[in-house]
């Protein structure tokens, strides 16, 4: 088994993302409130408005983040949906617990990484779906660790 994670393939046989590189263009959005209560209501305060760049918060690593668009539903419990946008930074030490951008075989996959006991599983968070069980036959190229997940609220 070949495990690589600053390896970036761009030839797979299947591909369930669509990857977006991030452009220098700043996201700069107004931020009207500075904090927000969760808990209980408070004195509306600080309405002076100030701007968030939203690179600034989501990219610790400019040259090694990208974003990928994903399809398909094995890590809803996960909090990650179809259609969501995935933060990846190559950077990050992919991990045991970590959820990373995984290439199994050609084929890519978003999933959990387990690594315990001398082997290497990649868990979905989706009953529905089973592990992804290595042997030393497969090839496993990590192209990063998930570092923020963006979706719709709903």
């Amino acid at each position: 088994m070949v495990y690589n994670h600053k390896l970036f393939i761009l030839k797979t046989r299947t591909m369930n993302f669509q990857i977006y590189e991030l452009s220098e263009n700043q996201l700069i959005i107004p931020m009207a409130i500075n904090n927000i209560q969760a808990g209980f209501p408070s004195p509306a305060e600080g309405y002076e408005e100030e701007r968030i760049d939203l690179a600034d918060l989501l990219v610790t690593n400019k040259a090694s983040t990208y974003c990928v668009r994903v399809k398909g539903n094995s890590m809803i419990d996960a909090n990650i949906f179809a259609e969501d946008v995935l933060v990846v930074d190559k950077s990050l030490e992919p991990t045991h617990g970590k959820i990373v951008i995984a290439v199994v075989d050609g084929d890519f996959t978003v999933k959990k990484l387990h690594l315990k006991g001398g082997q290497v599983k990649l868990i979905p968070a989706n009953p529905e779906y089973p592990e992804i069980i290595l042997n030393s036959e497969q090839e496993l190229n990590i192209w990063g660790v998930v570092s923020y997940i963006i979706h719709k609220a709903k």
